[in-house]
């Protein structure tokens, strides 16, 4: 392997746009930031913002502490930004994924259903739970996953039959990593969607994921909730063909 491929780009490279506008509101405060300030300044989901926080600390581009407090209760837990002429230090995160992604691959005996799994937990966790008296229809099930899409660094274009939503994805954002191990982190990605659906309480869910069908573009179908689904590599993970698999007379 190319040695220059073990380790990452430089702290300031490739952030993307929404990990680039918490960063400037961080460097812009001057002072310590909780993540739902930060949240509402950048018009993301809580989740969402700290997700992006995190990866900025990663990244050694900002710095996370407890607040400093004289009041009773459990502290705050807020963000800074660091000086950028510090040096962060080299980073393989990369070859990390490609550790982890080649251990799921070998050792898990259906590692396209686990990822599915993982990525419809993290979904969940990355979507804005609507209240429960908020009824999300198709039309704002698809704006609500773009969302999502966008902020995680999905790039999505227009989507245009509603009826049968198509998202057009234009960036990977673990490209490389998906080009050697699709099985795992497209079925990642498959669940993720189908994650971000599900807490939304849409009619919909993420049926399948066309992994570059051009060498910048996926296509995430959507379809009906509650149809027969597959995950990114082909395998059936519908209701009913997992009961046929617990109780083989259902075939009958």
């Amino acid at each position: 392997m190319d040695g220059r491929a073990l380790t990452d780009p430089g702290p300031v490279a490739a952030l993307g746009d929404s990990r680039s506008r918490v960063l400037d509101v961080l460097r812009a405060a001057g002072e310590p930031m909780a993540v739902q300030e930060i949240a509402q300044i950048t018009k993301l989901h809580a989740n969402t913002a700290r997700f992006h926080l995190d990866g900025l600390v990663k990244a050694g581009l900002a710095e996370r502490e407890s607040e400093d407090r004289s009041m009773p209760g459990r502290p705050r837990v807020v963000y800074h930004a660091v000086a950028s002429d510090v040096p962060a230090g080299q980073r393989s995160y990369r070859l990390l994924a490609e550790m982890l992604t080649c251990l799921v691959a070998d050792a898990l005996p259906a590692p396209d259903q686990a990822a599915v799994t993982a990525g419809e937990v993290w979904g969940r966790y990355l979507a804005d739970r609507p209240a429960p008296s908020q009824r999300v229809d198709a039309a704002e099930g698809v704006r609500r996953l773009v969302a999502v899409l966008a902020d995680v660094g999905f790039a999505p274009g227009e989507v245009g039959d509603s009826a049968r939503p198509v998202i057009p994805l234009r960036h990977c954002p673990f490209r490389e990593i998906a080009e050697q191990h699709n099985e795992v982190v497209c079925s990642l990605h498959l669940g993720l969607m189908r994650g971000v659906l599900a807490e939304i309480r849409a009619p919909l869910t993420a049926d399948r994921l066309e992994p570059f069908v051009e060498p910048s573009l996926c296509l995430a179908r959507l379809a009906p909730a509650g149809r027969r689904r597959v995950t990114a590599a082909g395998a059936d993970t519908s209701t009913d063909s997992a009961r046929r698999r617990r109780h083989p007379r259902a075939r009958q």
